[in-house]
């Protein structure tokens, strides 16, 4: 399998000129899966609530969600992009999983980092698997990282790939991905961003890049810059996640022993 991340600036508010930028950046890549940054639609640094309302989209029906889906329709790849999503009433950091017939599935991001919790509620759809045939997928998004629990529960629920859509300011990230496919045997596909916003006055927001494709050893398959605008593919195994032996006698999730993980009062 193929997996594809692209890492450039969106500029804020352009949802048109981003998806321009991101169809000429990913059509006719020789790619099974590619991965796009959180919110790389509408950009990150809102100053508003009817701001955010009045980029935010619904996921099944948009019209970034209908131009993404003639994108994977043309190249027959999978796609995950990160937008901000309208439903019920509400708005939610979300990302959308898409393939050659249409959407497949969202998430929506459970753990909101710093003023997310002004404009977006946290997620209420759970950590879902899509099994799309040559693979599992799993999605989180950006802060969902620090908690060991959202890359675990997707393991647990069968992920070979965690498809991690980014707007990454904090510097451990791409590291931490390293022990996240470590302690589950997964793969992860870090799609950041790069490039700065400052908008309102507030303080100026530096994307870190460092978008990354790891192993389920830990291995970096690939890792771009911290300014570097690209695709890059690589190719992976996913069957290599569903062996989660580490010696002969060890497995990681068969020797799991959660009773001894509860935090009551013992005597």
């Amino acid at each position: 399998m193929r997996i594809g991340i692209y890492q450039f600036a969106p500029e804020f508010g352009n949802i048109p000129g981003n998806l321009d930028r991101i169809e000429k950046a990913i059509n006719g890549a020789d790619a099974d899966l590619i991965v796009l940054p959180e919110l790389c639609t509408t950009g990150y640094q809102f100053i508003s609530a009817d701001e955010v309302q009045s980029l935010a989209e619904p996921a099944l029906d948009g019209a970034t969600v209908r131009r993404l889906e003639s994108l994977c329709k043309k190249n027959r790849f999978l796609l995950v992009a990160g937008i901000a999503e309208s439903a019920d009433g509400a708005c939610y950091n979300s990302s959308v999983l898409i393939g050659p017939d249409g959407w497949i599935g969202t998430y929506r991001k459970v753990h909101l980092f710093w003023e997310e919790k002004l404009w977006f509620k946290p997620g209420n759809l759970g950590f879902g698997v899509w099994d799309v045939g040559s693979a599992k997928l799993g999605m989180m998004i950006c802060f969902d990282w620090i908690f060991p629990e959202s890359a675990r529960t997707l393991a647990l629920a069968g992920a070979d790939i965690i498809c991690h859509p980014s707007n990454l300011v904090l510097p451990y990230c791409p590291d931490a991905m390293i022990t996240r496919s470590i302690e589950n045997r997964v793969f992860s596909a870090t799609a950041n961003r790069v490039g700065s916003e400052s908008r309102g006055g507030k303080t100026t927001l530096n994307f870190i890049g460092n978008s990354e494709v790891v192993s389920v050893k830990g291995e970096i398959l690939l890792r771009l810059g911290d300014r570097e605008e690209n695709l890059r593919i690589v190719e992976i195994n996913p069957a290599l996640a569903r062996d989660k032996r580490i010696t002969e006698i060890n497995d990681l999730f068969k020797d799991r022993r959660p009773a001894e993980y509860l935090l009551e009062q013992r005597d």
